[in-house]
């Protein structure tokens, strides 16, 4: 899972994607580790009566992200191209900067050193001031992070020391230390780590940074030189009150069109080849039932059987036209939709077409030969047309609708009746003709 990226999905979305997390992935190992610590959000006024907090588009968006968020975070998503450098990209025209997620809610300070001390890692960037400055090096009070997690460290009194051996010489000759002052705020690169006692080293040279940010600046920087997030978190503790939306909302970069494709590209996630967020889709091997024409041919029974239902309703109370519409409709959406060619079969029985409906009884069988209804109102209509045929004087016609009734239901004893009716009669008119 990438952690670093699920926290700056946090510091984007705030606390109520943290709760969504808790209830959506609390069987998830990963997430119960990491999530189990923080504690909810307590800033901000509350709400108007009658008002939502969060617009509904942005709730949607984190229920997405917090159902998905096995698949979101997954390492697959990374593409083998390096993200573009963290650091240099600090300005907030590009996305919404915001400050840490942890000046949004009550979390006590021994927790808060006790996650800075689990997540801060070798070769990280820290900012402090300088607090005081000995023979062996200077100490300095952590203020914030250069890289890596965003944490609100600015109260917690971390204090780090950068050893004489670390801090280099600004001149041939004299005391490297000499060229720095109590107060001179400091960015420096994290050397080693004692968790236990949580005491940190750093240093001022290059070489303690890894590749992707050796070119970043060590040493006395300027306030202006500051990460956004932290002069964020600045006006915040100024404003205590201001919501965490209404933040996010007056960063430039909220609105920038172009934001998806830099957070694209700032994450390292591959455009052209993106991983699918559809479960049934991380697998390779696919049956039949999963491409897009099966797909398709489900979704237009479903849509077509809607219309099906429609139109039997309009029959039932004798709106035929309706209901014919209908129908219509049903297999324009779905051709071979056998429900919606039995009943038009229906509809063309009850109206008289009986050609018409035995041609839609017909095909609806073809489409399903189990189709119980189908057959008994083909065979009915058949024998229904064999009657006219007689009327017609079209014995052997007749005789050919008889015959399929019996073929499609041998105990169809109407169709049976028929025939042997009409045989009869064939019998006693060619009596005549012999006789004449």
């Amino acid at each position: 899972m990438d952690r670093d990226l699920l926290r700056q999905s946090l510091n984007c979305h705030g606390s109520s994607l943290l709760s969504l997390l808790r209830n959506e992935q609390q069987d998830n190992p990963h997430f119960r580790s990491l999530l189990g610590s923080a504690s909810e959000p307590a800033r901000g006024p509350p709400p108007a009566a009658g008002r939502k907090e969060k617009r509904v588009d942005n709730i949607e968006i984190q229920k997405f992200i917090s159902k998905k968020a096995d698949l979101l975070f997954a390492l697959s998503w990374k593409s083998d191209a390096p993200a573009t450098s963290e650091v240099n990209e600090d300005n907030e025209d590009h996305y919404a900067v915001m400050p840490p997620l942890e000046q949004f809610m009550e979390i006590p300070s021994m927790d808060r050193r006790e996650l800075f001390f689990r997540d801060i890692e070798r070769g990280d960037i820290v900012i402090g001031r300088i607090s005081s400055i000995r023979e062996f090096g200077f100490f300095m009070v952590l203020i914030c992070l250069g890289s890596g997690i965003m944490r609100d460290i600015s109260h917690l009194e971390i204090t780090a020391l950068c050893p004489l051996r670390d801090v280099p010489s600004h001149s041939n000759h004299g005391d490297p230390l000499s060229y720095y002052q109590t107060g001179d705020i400091i960015r420096a690169g994290i050397k080693d780590i004692d968790r236990y006692h949580e005491k940190l080293a750093v240093s001022l040279y290059s070489s303690a940074l890894p590749p992707h940010l050796s070119g970043i600046k060590l040493g006395v920087i300027t306030s202006e030189e500051l990460p956004l997030y932290y002069r964020r978190s600045v006006e915040l503790n100024s404003n205590s009150l201001e919501s965490y939306e209404n933040i996010m909302q007056s960063s430039l970069g909220f609105v920038n069109p172009g934001v998806v494709e830099f957070l694209l590209e700032k994450l390292g996630i591959d455009e052209s080849n993106p991983p699918s967020l559809m479960r049934g889709l991380q697998s390779k091997n696919f049956s039949e039932d999963d491409y897009a024409s099966a797909l398709r041919k489900k979704q237009s029974a479903s849509w077509a059987l809607k219309c099906v239902k429609i139109g039997v309703d309009y029959f039932k109370v004798g709106r035929h036209v309706d209901a014919m519409n209908e129908y219509n409709k049903a297999l324009e959406i779905d051709k071979q939709n056998v429900e919606a060619l039995v009943a038009r079969g229906a509809l063309y029985a009850t109206k008289g077409s009986l050609n018409k409906a035995i041609e839609d009884f017909e095909l609806a069988l073809e489409n399903c030969p189990t189709h119980r209804n189908a057959r008994k109102y083909l065979c009915q209509t058949l024998v229904e047309r064999g009657g006219q045929l007689e009327e017609e004087e079209k014995f052997l016609n007749a005789e050919s609708c008889y015959k399929k009734a019996l073929a499609l239901d041998e105990t169809f004893k109407d169709a049976e009746d028929a025939l042997q009716k009409l045989h009869k009669y064939m019998q006693v008119i060619l009596y005549f003709l012999l006789e004449t």
